[in-house]
């Protein structure tokens, strides 16, 4: 059941309507970064600049420079580590459509799931990326014990990003009280579904793809799930 509905999800990545949507995610985060950059870059020469010179008056004029260039580094290395987190952000308002694209070309006969509101999108995003910061923290910690390392990383984002993206697809069909109860009748499925998509989130450049693979592997899933819950009544 899970790998039917992974390697159904690996391969909508490549399709049009997959495309389209990680461009309009890519396009969007990249925006965002450029005003996140000319903030920050604005605020050091605002405030951090002046407070350097005032600290240390004696300074000649190359140090200026100098510090400038540092800056910019270190902000340049801030936005590449932003580039995943925003980018599942911005994703997290269009899991939607991926669901429709994935219910419409996979179970053409099956009625199509409701979208949500957009506010609820908006709260799943942030709450997904809210998971992910959660889950590497907790890793992190658990790093320092021995025998348990990179492992920790995979059981705890494992849980939550298959406890979040199982309850969006089954949430389409389902009130969230259903959806979740669902979620935890196949708690074990659903954490082996999370361990995938945790591997995903592992892979540089390819992480950025996480939630776009995320939301359809977990169409397919519930609609494997349902399936199997309408053949026992």
């Amino acid at each position: 059941m899970i790998s039917n509905a992974a390697r159904a999800a690996f391969s909508r990545l490549f399709s049009p309507e997959f495309r389209a949507v990680f461009l309009k995610t890519l396009g969007l985060t990249v925006l965002a970064l450029v005003a996140v950059w000319f903030a920050l870059t604005g605020l050091v020469d605002w405030l951090a600049l002046p407070w350097v010179h005032s600290l240390l008056p004696g300074l000649p004029s190359w140090a200026g420079w100098l510090s400038g260039i540092i800056a910019a580094i270190a902000l340049a290395f801030g936005m590449a580590l932003l580039i995943a987190p925003v980018t599942a952000i911005v994703a997290g308002l269009f899991l939607d459509d991926i669901a429709e694209v994935v219910e419409r070309t996979d179970f053409p006969g099956d009625p199509a799931g409701r979208a949500m509101p957009a506010l609820r999108s908006l709260v799943l995003s942030v709450k997904f990326l809210g998971v992910v910061i959660l889950g590497n923290i907790v890793a992190l910690l658990l790093l320092l014990v021995p025998g348990i390392n990179i492992a920790a990383f995979f059981i705890v984002n494992g849980y939550l990003l298959g406890r979040e993206f199982f309850e969006f697809a089954a949430m389409r069909f389902r009130p969230e009280d259903e959806a979740r109860a669902l979620r935890r009748k196949y708690a074990g499925t659903v954490f082996l579904a999370g361990l995938l998509i945790a591997a995903f989130l592992a892979v540089p450049l390819l992480n950025l793809l996480t939630p776009l693979f995320a939301a359809a592997m977990m169409v397919h899933l519930h609609k494997a799930i349902g399936a199997r819950e309408s053949a026992r009544r």
